[in-house]
């Protein structure tokens, strides 16, 4: 019988940890949560139709979403690591499946609106809570590498396969089945959590929450995607943005000070920037989530208003996309056991990078087979490459009370570049495309889009190359560690 490194056998039977189970509830809930992000887009024409929304406030549908689960994943971290993570994975789950079956049922643009963003909240107890729970599952070793790879493929596909999903619910089924369909996947989610998810010792508290901190932290992040996502009616130097990013701002400052001189325990401990990995990872997690988050909007668009195809099949013109990253995860996997993380971020980096090159060469006349084939299935490796490495960096040295804070922060990163890149990006195409909206114009316009995001990628690799360390790849004798090999309980 082997044990991770670090642990012994005693704890490990003592906690009643069942590896391959948790890994089994982590990835069934990240593929939940990536899913939720894009299976509404595709269906937006049809819900407005259904319920009535005006053109504004339709938007509210994605943002209402995006401002919870961004504003609150900080707040969601730190109640996992003092409250423990099983308990608030339970109730992310019950929130977040409540909401879907009450968004499923709304009868006014309202109703929607409020369970998505009830969604979101679920979803920002979830995320963290179930990262924690596979860094600490995994500590190290070859099950680290393996059970990284599971999650980053279960991430990437959930969110590529929400388009495809959610194409096929609103054509064949309607819109109302975008929402219901994660009841069946937080039932099951829910009986694996309830089993194959230890209860962990109790959770150490080491003082008073800090209440205003997590006030300031839930209310600047909120403002700063508030003010990013609606710059799509308001322009970046108009008076509200600018209030808006403002008053984010000075939330954030004071924020900072506070976590800097609080008596009481932090919301973060600031000291976790000075490792390396933690501050690396979250800058490139940044940087990737811009471009990634972008590219699923500009080559939905192309698919749909330049090359005229239909919501069902533009889903499954994703797919290549998510075959690429199921393939790049299962190359990080093989990789990991040789190659340092760092090595294999700046990898599959610049691979992404060489995709988002490829996909600025798209023409108004072109087709799927030539124009977004090719470029998907190399963004897709690129991506998988990355996403497992980025998760195990940022967690990297991190200690065992703070994994929920830093994976928080990791999801709190990527959601925000998400929200800013396609902001940033958005606008620059759209300024490209000008007034008249054609099939030449629009095309322009996403080409400039993939082109930026492409140096948004290199930008990232460069800081995997300056602030990430070497390290070295696991060793033989870590290698050959399995934790499924454990007698469960």
């Amino acid at each position: 019988m082997r044990t991770p490194v670090g642990t012994s056998t005693s704890a490990v039977i003592e906690s009643g940890m069942r590896p391959g189970l948790t890994l089994a509830a982590v990835a069934v809930v990240q593929f939940m949560v990536s899913l939720d992000l894009s299976v509404v887009n595709v269906g937006l024409p049809q819900i407005a139709a259904g319920l009535g929304f005006s053109a504004v406030g339709l938007t509210w549908v994605i943002h209402a979403y995006a401002l919870t689960f961004g504003g609150l994943l900080l707040l969601g971290g730190k109640a996992a690591d003092r409250y423990g993570r099983k308990r608030i994975l339970l109730l992310g789950l019950g929130l977040f499946g409540l909401a879907s079956l009450v968004g499923g049922f709304a009868q006014a643009p309202g109703h929607l609106v409020a369970a998505r963003a009830v969604q979101g909240i679920g979803a920002a107890a979830l995320a963290p809570a179930a990262l924690a729970l596979l860094t600490t599952t995994f500590p190290t070793g070859k099950p680290r590498v393996r059970a990284f790879g599971v999650w980053s493929a279960t991430n990437a596909a959930g969110g590529a396969l929400g388009v495809l999903i959610g194409g096929v619910l609103t054509e064949y089924a309607g819109w109302r089945w975008v929402m219901f369909v994660n009841v069946p996947m937080v039932a099951c989610a829910l009986a694996m959590v309830w089993r194959g998810v230890a209860a962990g010792p109790s959770p150490v508290r080491r003082g008073r929450p800090d209440i205003l901190g997590a006030v300031l932290a839930t209310g600047g992040m909120t403002l700063l995607v508030f003010g990013i996502v609606r710059t799509d009616r308001y322009a970046w130097t108009s008076p509200t943005t600018l209030t808006t990013l403002a008053v984010a701002a000075a939330l954030l400052a004071a924020f900072v000070h506070l976590e800097r001189t609080t008596t009481r325990e932090p919301l973060i401990r600031l000291g976790l920037f000075a490792n390396r990995s933690v501050a690396g990872a979250n800058a490139f997690n940044l940087l990737v989530g811009a471009a990634m988050g972008a590219s699923f909007y500009f080559v939905s668009l192309y698919l749909q208003r330049v090359l005229g195809t239909g919501p069902a099949l533009a889903g499954i013109e994703f797919l290549p996309f998510a075959a690429g990253v199921i393939a790049g995860s299962a190359l990080a996997v093989k990789l990991g056991y040789r190659r340092a993380p760092r090595t294999l971020l700046a990898a599959g980096g610049l691979l992404a990078a060489t995709g988002f090159a490829w996909f600025s060469l798209i023409s108004s006349d072109g087709s799927f087979a030539t124009d977004v084939l090719g470029p998907s299935i190399v963004v897709g490796v690129g991506f998988g490459l990355c996403l497992g490495p980025v998760v195990s960096t940022a967690t990297a040295g991190v200690a065992p009370h703070e994994t929920g804070t830093a994976s928080g922060l990791l999801n709190s990163s990527r959601q925000i570049g998400a929200s800013l890149g396609l902001a940033v990006l958005g606008t620059a195409a759209h300024h490209r495309t000008g007034p008249i909206a054609t099939p030449e114009t629009l095309n322009d316009g996403y080409a400039l889009g993939m082109t930026l995001g492409a140096a948004l990628l290199v930008a990232a690799v460069l800081i995997a190359l300056t602030v990430l360390r070497r390290t070295s790849p696991p060793s033989r004798a870590e290698q050959v560690e399995d934790p499924d090999r454990l007698p469960a309980r």
